[in-house]
């Protein structure tokens, strides 16, 4: 059976809540390789709410779809405060990017209690952003950004994130709507264990099972090598 963009493979799905330190309740999915423990965990932090991201939007979905099959990845979604989707709505409202800073604790929290082997953060979007400004917990083994803007996170947080010293790596698109690999490369060289990788024709939404291919092969590249490349049927 070829992969395709609709594709759902095994896995052990559970609903989630997270219960973040300021007291809101937040609704989310984890979902387990069909056997086994997990090698590692992605936790998703998902595009910006305001225009319509949420733990549904299509590559973290897809993700949650395929790698705890093909990869033995765990893989952690959820609605940041305010966040709704086909799962529910968590509660609270969007603070853009600053009280979210209790929603990433909750996750790692949850992976921590949870006993989910080396956590990395998967930002996309605005969720780069929340990755780069409130990532920076022991738990964490290092992050991968898809179409970082750079925007609300800034030169402090690299910064910062430089000295947290854990790996980062930068999927930006070609033709993305706010950052692009040179601008990114000159952005990131003040991270010296940056990685930038500019992916070809890519826009800032990844449309098209060829795009969502290269980044969940560059995801697993990093979080488990052995089970790269990703195969294309199952």
């Amino acid at each position: 059976m070829e992969i395709r963009s609709s594709t759902v493979l095994p896995a052990v799905r559970e609903d989630i809540e997270l219960h973040t330190a300021d007291g809101l309740t937040l609704v989310g999915e984890l979902a387990l390789p069909p056997e086994g423990r997990p090698v590692a965990t992605l936790i998703c932090l998902h595009p910006l709410p305001t225009a319509e991201g949420m733990m549904d939007s299509h590559v973290l979905r897809k993700a949650a779809y395929r790698l705890p099959a093909l990869a033995g990845i765990a893989v952690l979604r959820f609605n940041t405060r305010g966040t709704a989707s086909d799962r529910g709505k968590s509660e609270g409202a969007f603070d853009d990017g600053e009280a979210e800073r209790f929603d990433v604790a909750a996750a790692l929290e949850y992976a921590e209690f949870h006993d989910l082997p080396n956590p990395w953060l998967l930002g996309w979007s605005f969720g780069t952003e929340l990755a780069l400004k409130w990532g920076h917990d022991p738990l964490v083994q290092g992050a991968v950004l898809l179409s970082p803007p750079l925007n609300r996170a800034g030169d402090a947080d690299l910064d910062a994130w430089a000295e947290f010293g854990r790996p980062l790596v930068a999927l930006v698109p070609e033709f993305d709507d706010y950052l692009r690999p040179e601008e990114a490369r000159r952005r990131f060289a003040r991270v010296p264990q940056a990685e930038v990788v500019g992916v070809d024709n890519a826009k800032h939404l990844w449309v098209g099972e060829p795009y969502v291919r290269i980044v969940l092969n560059e995801i697993v590249k990093r979080v488990n090598p052995a089970a790269c490349p990703l195969p294309t049927e199952a």
